[in-house]
């Protein structure tokens, strides 16, 4: 895997976000956003690419909320973002270049990571525990709540350093948006958001979801959220969660697609697939949104982006398995395709 992202990311690379304009060829396509997308993107664009050598495709996985701006702010074809947009969002993007259309690309599910030596490579961890782990209320890996779930566990007496987002990111939205569900203290004080205030003495903000995993990688007693590919990538250590059934799941492609199950129509108004009931049921995972412009000023730049996400979002689902995503439900692509028809070039 690390090899095709390599290769992938050489056929991507090449444009340099935050200047005040970008300068692109006819052929290449340049999107921004979502760390949570790119392992998928990574290797859809470059199958892509093989496919229609006359198109690039650059993405820069500087996190949703960095995609959100570039796309609002036009210097970029596409967005991702792991939440589609709220409403101040849209009316800032709408205001300067009108309607947008969202449409969902990939579904994934985001692991609670840790790094404790000796420990199982799958610990039982309950939502009260891992909120309290996240509101710094449990600040040791042989604390009590944390022993009782896992009889017979080596867990050191080793500090638990919280490692979360520094910038603004979708997989942020997803992993607050599980434990307001699981925790109405949560919901109350922190809340559920793209970037919110951390509130365990020992939390560490890194960019990106890469960032996050190498920070767990090289901390012991760190804990944090990633998305699964990330994990599997990195071989890290991550948790078993007991899920609404009272089951411990491990995030897998069998258990985010049990998940998505439970609530088969989605919309960018009505996006949220966490803590959904089931006993397969992997608790925090989620869709993933592009945005593209619904009024393509060049004819042919919109038919490279429309024809480019009519392959992602069916064909392209495809290569979702091979990086650890689950393909699109049929119902979802459907959805997909009817959002992107109504976009005019």
């Amino acid at each position: 895997m690390k090899n095709l992202y390599r290769a992938a990311a050489v056929a991507v690379a090449g444009a340099i976000l935050g200047s005040a304009s970008l300068a692109y060829a006819d052929s290449q396509l340049v999107g921004a956003g979502s760390t949570f997308d790119n392992p998928f993107f990574s290797r859809a664009f470059f199958q892509y690419k093989s496919d229609h050598p006359d198109v690039t495709v650059n993405y820069q996985s500087i996190g949703s909320g960095g995609g959100i701006q570039q796309f609002t702010a036009r210097t970029v074809d596409f967005g991702a973002s792991d939440v589609p947009l709220n409403s101040k969002e849209m009316a800032a993007a709408t205001a300067a270049n009108g309607p947008v259309v969202e449409i969902p690309v990939t579904l994934g599910g985001v692991a609670i990571a840790y790094n404790v030596s000796g420990a199982p490579a799958h610990l039982h961890l309950s939502p009260g525990v891992l909120t309290g782990i996240f509101l710094g209320k449990i600040t040791s890996w042989n604390d009590g709540a944390i022993a009782a779930l896992n009889p017979g566990a080596a867990l050191p007496n080793l500090p638990l350093v919280v490692v979360h987002r520094a910038d603004a990111s979708g997989t942020t939205y997803i992993f607050t948006d599980y434990l307001s569900h699981v925790s109405s203290q949560w919901k109350s004080q922190i809340g559920t958001s793209k970037s919110v205030t951390w509130p365990a003495a020992s939390s560490v903000g890194m960019k990106g979801n890469e960032g996050v995993a190498r920070q767990i990688q090289n901390t012991p007693g760190a804990i944090g959220y990633i998305e699964l590919a990330y994990a599997l990538e990195n071989d890290i250590a991550y948790a078993a969660l007991q899920n609404s059934a009272g089951k411990f799941v491990t995030p897998s492609l069998d258990s985010v697609r049990a998940a998505a199950a439970q609530k088969p129509n989605v919309s960018s108004n009505d996006f949220s697939i966490v803590d959904q009931a089931g006993a397969d049921s992997y608790p925090i995972c989620g869709y993933s949104w592009v945005m593209l412009w619904r009024n393509q000023a060049d004819p042919d730049r919109g038919k490279q982006l429309t024809d480019l996400f009519r392959w992602v979002v069916t064909s392209g689902q495809a290569y979702a398995v091979n990086v650890k995503y689950v393909a699109l439900p049929d119902n979802v692509q459907t959805v997909a395709e009817k959002a992107l028809a109504t976009i005019h070039s």
